[in-house]
């Protein structure tokens, strides 16, 4: 059974956000600005390119091939979850060194 939220829609809107839909049904949109300008990110000054965002073969958010973003990441921006709210399995897990 797979039960990953799926992104299902992107779309970069003005000032560097990206809209996105989840199979959950989640849905809006991230600010992506603070990232802009920084080190592989500069190529967003070309606004053009920010808007080639699409939904990678592996569930990624990604430009091209050297500029992607975890979908799971954007998810918990998104909705303000912690990561052990979204994959429960993390909160039991405790070390035996």
């Amino acid at each position: 059974m797979n039960d990953l939220i799926e992104p299902l829609l992107v779309q970069a809107r003005p000032n560097y956000h990206i809209y996105l839909e989840f199979s959950d049904g989640t849905k809006g949109e991230v600010d992506l600005s603070a990232l802009a300008g920084q080190g592989v990110f500069k190529v967003w000054s070309d606004y053009d390119f920010f808007k080639k965002v699409h939904i990678g073969q592996h569930r990624e958010i990604k430009w091209d091939d050297d500029i992607e973003l975890c979908a799971d990441s954007l998810y918990l921006k998104l909705t303000g979850k912690s990561p052990e709210q979204l994959f429960p399995r993390l909160r039991g897990e405790q070390s035996h060194a």
